[in-house]
């Protein structure tokens, strides 16, 4: 079957999207957080090639000794890589805790081992394993240490964002099932709009992740309706498949839309009332702080004086004598 690609130049590239966006009120859809030092572990990884080349060239001992030498390398930089993209995840959040596993610090063992390794030979024991902390050094200098504290998380029960982060997950499968789905349409602007369906969705997961106390009013959001639409996704996409049918699309992109709002409201409400309990905890901290003398009670504002015509003339004419 063929399919239409669209592009940057494309005339349903770009500014399609922008229109859609437009006709929604939904912003597109965001790009996958990514380290700008990932780019590093695969070259760091081709350059210790060397090692599983020349392993072949060795004794039986240096065959190991090679062979250990590139796999040490090649782990330190695979967990530096996972390390860096829960680095991203860490930075890109304003509520999150720190990761579970120090995964670059692992991985800068892994490659100073590695790299002790590679250059071990009988009687300068002690030049690899300089060269092996010197490589540790190095690659702490380059990719930096594990976020080592939660960010964000004072005054938030750990059950609580325990118990958002698992339905959170749930929620997330339900958005990577309907994407999956409407792949098989073969439809781009399906595609789009699911996506940005999926866009406002994760808004209300931030939201949640941001105050778990949430997770009890939105906890149908994430779990009833994003079944029901990944539910409706999968009918679709087999019938459309098949017929093509312009009723059945124009029904379903009307289900998204209908979901769309009610997923941006229920984040416009959650906010409010986020900034409502704001108002009300100043409130009473000011009068709190006004009973005890530290600070004056807000004075009430003064009524305007009514003028009369007399009021209004008076000035004029004062101000033509002293002209």
């Amino acid at each position: 079957m063929a399919k239409r690609f669209g592009g940057r130049f494309s005339p349903l590239g770009r500014g399609q999207d922008a229109q859609n966006a437009a006709m929604t009120g939904t912003r597109p859809v965001p790009r996958p957080v990514h380290h700008p030092l990932e780019s590093r572990t695969r070259w760091i990884t081709f350059m210790a090639v060397p090692f599983l080349i020349s392993a072949f060239w060795q004794g039986p001992f240096g065959l190991v000794m090679h062979l250990l030498a590139f796999g040490g390398v090649a782990a330190g930089m695979f967990l530096t890589r996972e390390g860096l993209q829960a680095e991203a995840e860490y930075d890109a959040r304003r509520v999150a805790r720190r990761p579970a596993i120090p995964r670059k610090l692992f991985g800068g063992i892994l490659t100073g081992l590695g790299l002790a390794l590679g250059s071990y030979v009988p009687g300068a024991e002690l030049g690899a394993g300089i060269i092996g902390v010197a490589g540790a050094v190095l690659h702490w200098l380059s990719f930096g240490t594990d976020p080592m504290r939660d960010k964000g998380m004072e005054g938030i029960d750990s059950f609580q964002q325990d118990r958002a982060a698992r339905i959170i997950s749930e929620g997330e499968a339900h958005l990577k099932a309907m994407q999956d789905a409407i792949l098989r349409t073969g439809d781009r602007r399906l595609e789009a709009r699911v996506g940005m369906f999926a866009a406002t969705a994760r808004e209300l997961f931030a939201r949640i992740e941001q105050d778990p106390g949430d997770i009890a009013a939105t906890r149908r959001y994430l779990g009833v309706y994003l079944q029901g639409a990944r539910d409706a996704t999968v009918k679709f996409s087999d019938l459309y498949v098949q017929t093509h049918d312009a009723r059945a699309r124009q029904d379903y992109e009307t289900l998204l839309n209908d979901l769309e709002s009610q997923f941006a409201a229920q984040t416009r409400k959650l906010v409010e009332g986020g900034r409502t309990d704001l108002d009300i905890e100043i409130g009473v901290l000011r009068d709190r702080l006004a009973r005890e003398g530290i600070l004056r009670p807000a004075a009430p504002p003064e009524l305007e004086t009514p003028m009369t015509m007399d009021d209004l003339l008076i000035p004029r004419e004062s101000e033509k004598q002293r002209r």
